[in-house]
């Protein structure tokens, strides 16, 4: 089985991902680290450089390459891949991938990304509490269409990292 883990940039995908497939014994992957990997550049150098266009167009390549040739994965996406090229129906469709949601309130986004905002490019220049939370809204209400096509939501707001990691491999088997 691959668990495809979706959702919000601090949502905890790569996170509670690294837990997860430890706790079952396989790989993981971060599909921006992997991205970077293969092609050279960090994802924002691959857009100040080459566009979102083509970041886009790879993304859903190695996700696609991903999904194809591999098992015993627990892959955790970008917060927009779900939201391009028909990656959350290709996800869907592929009979051993399994998607979860991993949901987290506005208020809990805002509080996990203030303080790394110099690190997310697509935050960084929102100076106040009030912008990141008015981004965010606005954001997850045009990608929750697609998070909310997944197979599995797991709400992540006041809950430890054990107790999400208990409540994903309940849903998972």
């Amino acid at each position: 089985m691959i668990v495809v883990l979706i959702g919000y940039m601090a949502s905890g995908k790569s996170t509670l991902g690294r837990i997860l497939a430890k706790k079952l014994n396989y790989d993981f992957l971060d599909l921006d680290d992997y991205i970077e990997e293969k092609e050279q550049l960090l994802v924002s150098d691959i857009f100040k450089s080459k566009g979102e266009i083509y970041f886009r167009k790879v993304e859903t390549l190695y996700l696609k390459m991903l999904l194809e040739n591999n098992t015993k994965l627990v892959l955790s996406l970008g917060g927009g891949t779900p939201c391009y090229s028909d990656n959350m129906n290709f996800i869907r469709n592929t009979v051993k991938a399994k998607s979860i949601y991993l949901k987290a309130s506005i208020p809990t986004l805002v509080s996990r990304l203030k303080t790394e905002k110099s690190k997310r490019p697509l935050i960084a220049h929102l100076e106040t509490d009030e912008l990141l939370t008015e981004f965010i809204g606005k954001h997850l209400f045009e990608r929750s269409q697609f998070y909310n096509l997944s197979e599995v939501t797991i709400t992540t707001d006041n809950k430890t990292e054990e107790a999400i990691i208990e409540e994903l491999v309940l849903k998972l088997f």
